[in-house]
């Protein structure tokens, strides 16, 4: 049963970022170059850091996006931890809302205690990826992460499906899924500049990267160059 949000979130240039991906550098910094030259959703993920450092760092990059003017404009996330997601927001940091994986807490169980104004992101299965989303009921997630592009040092396991079988994304793939798809998809994995235009061209409406941005030797630089090829592509 496919179901479309009326929820509006702009994943069009999307960072996922932690402190294992930033060469020793604050988050807070890499987060307020990003969304300074022009990102517009920002998840924070760590599989490392406990749930009070994942707070902090969610109160930091708050603090980061609206040092930038950008508040009301990027879209903040939690990655897998409700728990987090919650405890920031009961402190006045503002949370839009969390991404979750498929064996993560379920998005109907997110939105029933964030509310229905908040953001709820969903990765997509990685084996039998279309027929997944044509049977989905997506009535409780506002958009879907599907990767990978490429294999990703950033997350060893993306694309290994239960199976131990690998699957990559494919340009033909994706522009049926985007075809499909009742929600925005934003795509992933291993993304590098050079892979945007064709991505553009599928129709998917955005990407995300972490590495591409939070490990390069300079963040502001390599965002502004991403940004710039997604907007001509």
């Amino acid at each position: 049963m496919l179901m479309k949000r009326k929820n509006a979130v702009d994943i069009s240039s999307y960072l996922i970022v932690g402190p294992e991906n930033t060469k020793g550098r604050p988050v807070a910094a890499i987060v307020q170059m990003a969304v300074e030259q022009g990102f517009t959703c920002v998840q924070i993920r760590s599989k490392a850091a406990s749930a009070r450092e994942l707070i902090s760092l969610c109160g930091e990059a708050a603090e980061a996006i609206a040092a930038a003017g950008k508040s009301d404009l990027v879209t903040l996330l939690v990655n897998d931890r409700l728990d987090v997601a919650l405890a920031a927001r009961s402190q006045g940091i503002k949370v839009d809302g969390i991404h979750v994986g498929q064996k993560d807490i379920p998005p109907d169980i997110c939105r029933k205690y964030l509310g229905e104004d908040a953001i709820v992101g969903l990765s997509a299965r990685t084996n039998e990826l279309l027929d997944f989303v044509r049977r989905f009921d997506t009535r409780d997630i506002d958009y879907l992460g599907a990767g990978p592009l490429h294999p990703t040092a950033s997350k060893p396991d993306a694309g290994v499906a239960a199976d131990g079988s690998r699957h990559m994304r494919t340009v033909t793939e994706l522009t049926e899924l985007h075809r499909i798809s009742p929600v925005p998809v934003v795509v992933g994995g291993g993304v590098k500049a050079d892979d945007l235009p064709a991505l553009k061209r599928t129709g998917v409406e955005g990407f995300f990267v972490i590495s591409a941005v939070a490990g390069a030797d300079n963040p502001a630089a390599a965002a502004r160059e991403l940004i710039d090829l997604w907007k001509s592509s």
